[in-house]
């Protein structure tokens, strides 16, 4: 088969180059700012199925009235309260452990309002603990409820305005569980007894004893219930809304796909119903953050995700969670053990976890990481509840061995360079190749300009004489784009890790550089600080134009290691070619500074190996000439 030429090989590459940029681009003006307005004009959703009362609910199925006493929002103000006013409307428990505090509220029983003891909003002075969970009556209320639902009789259980009683315990820690009761007055007594370990996983077991003289039943269930659409990052690489685990398969549903549910029978609201296997899960991810229901046992579940109307307008988002119908005999007593994700999305915290959900001891030695990852086969698959993306059999191991080396040099922008050192050695074969081969075609260039002088405007002929060239030279012009190729999956895999891993967020290089997942924060428009103002941020128009050091750094080595390589034959082409580093110094100016790292140290280790390898080669190579050429500050190769 005939051998494409350079100039076909370079238009690839352009071709792929730009469509990149165009890509990425589109992300930034189009798509970004449609999320945003839709975030801003989400309006209330519209009932699907009107249904008055709340019907008698048959074995199995789920009942508007168990959905809405789990989520109503009766007396709530027209107006979303201030955190510390909603605290105040309820009595509470607090809870308190190394890793979160907040409080359960006595109505409802709900789990309400938590922070983060080591998350920050920012990394401003002073910021604000991350609050994952927000009371109702709040703007973006989000809370989790469990209860029972009635099956086949009309007595009470509890609701979401009941008020339940402290039986035991005065603060949730670990080691330290609380006991709730309430009493319906006709002869059931429901108790839930909540604990809590040392980082985000809730124990919450439900109890109800019948002291009536016939057997009673009812189905525990258990609610995380979202008021309103979050504010989301909105990036097309990561998932952020409801997910799950049902069936051995994962779930996402982004919160637009809540309107295309149906209306769910004998309910309120519209959903979609899923009859689950033991060993899943569902709940809500943000980028960094998890709310998740995992129902304990081997018995299987009824998962729901709906979306109700509440009050202010503002749709109510919910993952349900019903677990099998408990019949208890008179004089008997029925317990039903669940648990709660509800804190930072931790690879090691989420990995643990997962091996406790399916009851199986985690190993320990040098293999277990990639164990974790390619031979575990989960029941639950809760490390998925960590958006790996499509390139998971490559995010995965990245993100391993960069922990891996971090743990050894202790930052992780030292890590990624080491990466770096590690991808470059891996793939020094085929880098070889291509050297060796551009070293070959460097040398060929004054025959190549000969042959250009002969054909004139005849294309055909050149293009035979060329390939004829090669041939006889024994030169593959595509050796060049390997290296090429294998990079492009290993920088978008390390660009899903750095954008999605919280093991990222807040991480610092050095210098000003205090967050490798965000870009870089100096800016060329204010001299990278020296004038007496801010650059512009993200909302801005004029943020692409807000380069920061390390982009002008990446921009230059790639303008350098574009001066070891063969100029293209074609004007048009060069004169592209060489605005590729412009473009991609204000493309990735925007991406994560730890990404522009990685990219920069790549640049720079290509240009070491080339350099090496085209002099090995017997290749001229004098940088300094070449840059001032392109300056125009001497002239051109072959020129008079």
């Amino acid at each position: 088969m005939q051998q494409p030429s350079p100039d076909e090989q370079r238009n690839l590459i352009l071709a792929a180059v730009l469509s990149f940029a165009v890509i990425a681009l589109w992300q930034v003006f189009i798509v970004s700012p449609q999320l945003e307005e839709q975030r801003l004009a989400q309006e209330a959703a519209r009932l699907a199925a009107e249904a008055s009362g709340d019907p008698v609910q048959q074995p199995g199925q789920v009942s508007a009235g168990a959905l809405t006493s789990a989520v109503g929002t009766a007396g709530l103000p027209e107006q979303p309260m201030a955190l510390e006013e909603a605290l105040d409307q309820s009595r509470r428990i607090a809870i308190d452990t190394p890793r979160v505090r907040g409080s359960i509220s006595l109505v409802g029983g709900k789990i309400d309002q938590l922070e983060l003891r080591d998350y920050r909003v920012s990394l401003d002075d002073g910021a604000p603990l991350v609050e994952l969970l927000w009371p109702e009556g709040t703007a973006n209320a989000y809370y989790v409820v469990h209860g029972w639902q009635p099956v086949g009789g009309a007595f009470k259980t509890p609701q979401s305005r009941t008020e339940w009683t402290r039986e035991r315990g005065d603060t949730l820690a670990p080691g330290r569980p609380v006991t709730l009761s309430w009493n319906n007055g006709e002869g059931l007594v429901f108790r839930r007894t909540i604990s809590i370990d040392e980082d985000y996983l809730f124990t919450i077991e439900q109890s109800v004893e019948n002291r009536t003289s016939a057997p009673v039943s009812l189905a525990p269930y258990a609610v995380i219930a979202r008021h309103g659409v979050p504010q989301l990052s909105g990036f097309f690489v990561i998932h952020e809304g409801a997910i799950g685990v049902l069936n051995g398969e994962l779930r996402e549903v982004d919160y637009s796909d809540f309107d295309d549910f149906a209306a769910l029978s004998n309910s309120r609201s519209i959903g979609e119903r899923v009859e689950a296997e033991a060993g899943g899960w569902l709940g809500f991810t943000d980028k960094y953050w998890l709310t998740a229901l995992v129902p304990s046992g081997d018995a299987p579940f009824t998962a729901l995700f709906t979306r109700a109307s509440g009050a202010r307008g503002q749709p109510i988002f919910n993952t349900f969670a019903q677990m099998p119908i408990q019949t208890v005999a008179a004089g008997d007593r029925a317990v039903v053990e669940s648990r709660l994700f509800a804190g930072a999305k931790e690879s090691e915290a989420i990995k643990n976890y997962q091996y406790t959900f399916d009851d199986t001891e985690r190993p320990s030695g040098f293999f277990s990481r990639m164990n974790d990852f390619f031979f575990y086969d989960s029941r639950s698959r809760f490390i998925d509840a960590i958006d790996w993306g499509w390139f998971f059999f490559l995010t995965k191991p990245i993100f391993e061995i960069l922990l891996w080396i971090k743990g050894l040099v202790g930052n992780m922008g030292l890590a990624i360079i080491l990466l770096t050192v590690l991808v470059k050695t891996v793939l020094f074969p085929l880098a070889l190749k291509s050297f060796v081969s551009m070293s070959k075609l460097k040398k060929l260039q004054p025959e190549v300009k000969k042959i250009q002088e002969r054909a004139g405007d005849d294309k055909t002929k050149m293009q035979q004489e060329m390939m004829e060239l090669y041939k006889k030279e024994k030169v593959n012009p595509a050796a060049g784009c390997l290296p090429i190729l294998a990079q492009i999956p290993i920088f978008f895999s390390l660009y899903k890790v750095l954008f999605v891993t919280i093991e990222m967020r807040h991480a610092p290089f050095f210098g000003w550089i205090e967050d490798l997942s965000a870009p870089d924060p100096t800016s060329i428009l204010n001299i990278f600080g020296l004038l007496p103002f801010d650059a512009p941020g993200p909302q801005s128009i004029l943020f692409i134009f807000s380069i920061g050091v390390w982009p002008i750094v990446m921009g230059f080595s790639m303008w350098i290691q574009q001066m070891l390589n063969p100029a293209p034959t074609d004007p048009v082409q060069e004169k592209v070619f060489n605005l590729l580093p412009l473009i991609f110094t204000f493309l990735l100016g925007t991406f994560a500074a730890g990404l522009v790292i990685y990219w920069t140290a790549n640049n720079v280790l290509t240009i070491l190996q080339q350099y090496v390898i085209m002099r090995s080669q017997g290749v001229d190579v004098n940088i300094l000439q070449n840059m001032k050429r392109q300056l125009g500050l001497a002239p051109k190769e072959g020129s008079t």
